[in-house]
């Protein structure tokens, strides 16, 4: 079976749906969805989810991610980056240690005020779709974090590490980088090298996929369980297993578990990983009761 998360290096120009379009191609089935939107402008680490896998997405939290970032200073655009239309334009840019500084001034726990060129829906609509009609619209600011931010570089051009938060949006960092310089600033570049645990040195291009084998391809895919590997693991025997496949609530008290109650965990039995679920408060007690299976395609 195809089942797994494909490690994807996308490259530049197309969407995420582009790739999972082509994936959805190689691998021969419909069941494919990825865990993280890249823009067009961006190349980097895309996780996809094959086959059973694409079950897992209601599971998955955000979590942090590492970009590498090119800051273009002493311009504005409508896009944040540098692919938009250029607003306003400056060649009073800062000297080098004063870009480095007001960059740093930057980490820590911070409001960000989503762009309108992003994935965000307002009233259903996504807030791209509206700025590309030329309808703007009122975002509330949200707390994100930057945990470590490095930058190097000189002139009007940087380029930055960020370890941010979920949530956090490269292009309106670099923008409010450049508003508080006073010069402007647009993102000229992003690669995302880290996500879900995940890191872009184990991804793949669409074109050596596509010269595989329909055998090597799936030698590809990683183990749908590798996306859970933050959560307590517990083994049941064939006569609980049977039972939780039933839709029966284990009682931990009766397999010697003492998992804290809302916990989501890895569900396995003798032949491995096969579903999520999660202790629950029940009249006797708390159990664990199985939320997804991912040893059935439905």
């Amino acid at each position: 079976m195809n089942d797994g998360v494909l490690l994807i290096h996308k490259p530049y120009g197309i969407t995420s749906f582009d790739v999972v379009a082509r994936v959805r191609r190689l691998y021969g089935t419909r069941q494919v969805g990825h865990t993280g939107t890249l823009d067009p402008i961006a190349t980097g680490l895309l996780p996809v989810l094959v086959g059973r896998a694409v079950k897992a997405s209601e599971f998955l939290t955000e979590k942090d991610k590492e970009y590498i970032a090119g800051l273009h200073l002493g311009i504005t655009t409508d896009t944040e980056d540098i692919t938009g239309n250029i607003l306003t334009e400056s060649k009073n840019i800062p000297e080098r240690q004063t870009v480095i500084e007001t960059a740093k001034s930057f980490m820590g726990e911070i409001m960000q005020v989503p762009p309108m060129y992003s994935a965000l829906k307002v009233g259903g609509e996504k807030l791209v779709d509206l700025a590309r009609r030329g309808i703007t619209v009122e975002r509330e600011a949200r707390p994100i974090t930057i945990h470590e931010l490095d930058i190097e570089g000189d002139g009007a051009d940087y380029q930055m590490r960020v370890f941010c938060s979920k949530g956090t949006y490269i292009r309106t960092l670099c923008a409010d980088i450049g508003e508080k310089l006073g010069c402007g600033g647009a993102m000229s570049s992003l690669v995302r090298t880290k996500t879900g645990g995940f890191t872009l040195e184990n991804a793949y291009m669409l074109e050596a996929i596509e010269s595989l084998t329909p055998e090597e391809r799936t030698s590809l895919l990683l183990p749908t369980e590798t996306l859970f590997t933050h959560l307590p693991k517990v083994t049941l025997s064939d006569f609980f297993a049977k039972l939780a496949r039933n839709g029966c609530e284990i009682y931990q008290k009766k397999i010697g578990a003492t998992i804290p109650l809302g916990t989501l965990l890895r569900v396995y039995d003798k032949n491995g990983f096969f579903a999520i679920g999660e202790v629950r408060e029940y009249p006797d007690g708390h159990a664990i009761k199985l939320l997804k299976r991912f040893d059935i395609t439905k």
